[in-house]
Formats: C-alpha cells, structure tokens, sequence
C-alpha cells in the first residue's frame, strides 16, 4: 500500500508526458503577425491602388452599348437569333440576347464595324475608353454608355477545404479568402502555411504561386487577389498524410491513454488486496 500513492502518480505523470510529446499544435489561425513585420511599415508599404483584373485570352465578355442613338448603337449590339415555336405569344415579347465575345488566343476579339481588336491585357475600364474613342465618330450628340463584363471569372478549389469545386463570381475582384469562403473553408487538415495557386498568363505561362494564409503579409502577395481560372490547391497536413496510412496521432495519443489507465487501474486493484 504504501507504493500505490508512488505507482499512480508516476503512471500519471508518464502519461501526461506521453499525450504532451504525441499531440500536434495545429496553426490555425490566419493573418498572424510574423516575426519580422511591424504594422506600421506593412502600413507604409501598402498601395493604395485597387485591384483591377486583366482580361485574358479564352474570357468571354459581355459588352453592352447604350446610347440616346438607337440607330447608331444597334450596330455595335450583335444579338443571338433565337429559334421559337412561332405559335407562341410569347415569343412574341421575348428580350433578345446579345452576343458575347471569346477572346482567341492571340488576345483579339471580332467586334461589329470596328474589327479585330487587341484586347488582352486590358482592364475593362480600358477597353470601355478605348471602344468609345473608335465609335465617337458614330455618334453625333453624346458618348454611348458602354458596360464590359467578363462572365467566365471562374476559380477552382481542391484539397482540403469543405466544399471543393468550381466557383463563379460576379465581381471583378475576388481575394483568396473569398474563394475559400465559398469552398467553406479549409479543414483543420488543411495546411494553411502553405496553399498553392497555379496560374496561367496571357501569354500562356503557368506558374505555382505559395501563399500562407497564416501571415499577415499576405494581402501584400501577388497570389491574394485571384484571377480567372486559377487552381487554388491545399495540401493535407502531416496528421492527415499519417492517418491515410496508420491512424491520426490524436488516435493513436487517446487509445495510449486508455491503455495507461486501465493498468492504473489494475495496479490499484492489486495493491488493495
């Protein structure tokens, strides 16, 4: 009896210690402060600029002319025909589509009256300027309204986020948060300090982009605002590359436990006898 108060803490503190050196700390949390950086100077780096995305080659757009000239305009505003049941009302009353136009691979466009444009490169800002100076002479009284879309802003998430998949948005801007907030977010799997993009220029280049999610610094990188079909990928982390083979350390931490208490146990059992 008077070694069970001995034994038991022993096997306590041998099992604290082994739960200790067997757990992982997962760093989880975002936009951490690095070792290096001060806020002030990030502050003084910053542009102040806003972000604006380049048309490339393969985007489809949408472009719109409006003007107080219907006549004038029409003929910059191809529309889709459209086959119908001619028996219809309705199609009577239909809003015809317009044409979109793809970007080919040399970064032209095909548009009505003007031709072959070089457009890649370009914000849709620029080419709004651009088309309104090579139509000005087609109108006589005012400048058309003109609205460029890319419609094809499509990102693809993979890896250990809770939602992989395809994801469009509407906006001409999409930061790397935003994109994994619409995949749902990374699973604690996902290693944060390393996420890749891989990215395709105008020019066809690919590229791997690396950005860690848990430095501040990010939003400094050219991987933070997303552009038209990049790939983000997150990599498993060393807990889920283990678990595809012989079992998550927190497994393998809880079952060490019962173990260890169930001889505590049985020690105790004895002793008392």
């Amino acid at each position: 009896m008077k070694y069970m108060k001995q034994i038991i803490g022993f096997l306590a503190i041998f099992s604290m210690l082994l739960f200790i050196s067997c757990s992982e700390v997962k760093n989880i949390a975002y936009l951490q402060k690095s070792e290096k950086s001060k806020n002030i100077a990030i502050a003084q780096n910053q542009s102040t600029a806003f972000y604006n995305m380049r048309i490339k080659p393969k985007d489809i757009l949408s472009i719109t002319v409006v003007s107080s000239e219907p006549e004038a305009s029409k003929h910059y505003n191809l529309t889709v025909p459209e086959i119908g049941d001619q028996n219809m009302a309705v199609s009577l009353y239909s809003q015809p589509s317009l044409q979109t136009y793809i970007v080919d691979n040399d970064g032209n466009i095909h548009f009505p009256v003007l031709g072959i444009l070089k457009i890649s490169s370009l914000t849709c800002s620029e080419l709004e300027a651009m088309l309104q100076k090579k139509m000005a002479s087609s109108f006589s009284t005012e400048r058309p309204i003109i609205t460029i879309r890319i419609i094809n802003y499509v990102v693809n998430i993979l890896g250990e986020v809770s939602k992989p998949g395809r994801y469009t948005t509407q906006n001409e801007r999409l930061t790397i948060f935003e994109a994994l907030a619409n995949a749902g977010d990374l699973t604690i799997y996902g290693r944060r300090e390393n996420v890749k993009i891989l990215r395709e220029n105008a020019n066809g280049v690919k590229t791997i982009i690396n950005v860690n999610l848990n430095d501040e610094n990010i939003i400094n990188s050219e991987g933070y605002f997303l552009e038209q079909n990049d790939v983000v990928y997150v990599e498993p982390n060393k807990t889920k590359s283990k678990d595809s083979k012989v079992g998550t350390i927190d497994n393998l931490s809880v079952s060490a436990m019962y173990i260890l208490i169930s001889i505590t146990s049985l020690v105790v059992t004895l002793l008392k006898k």
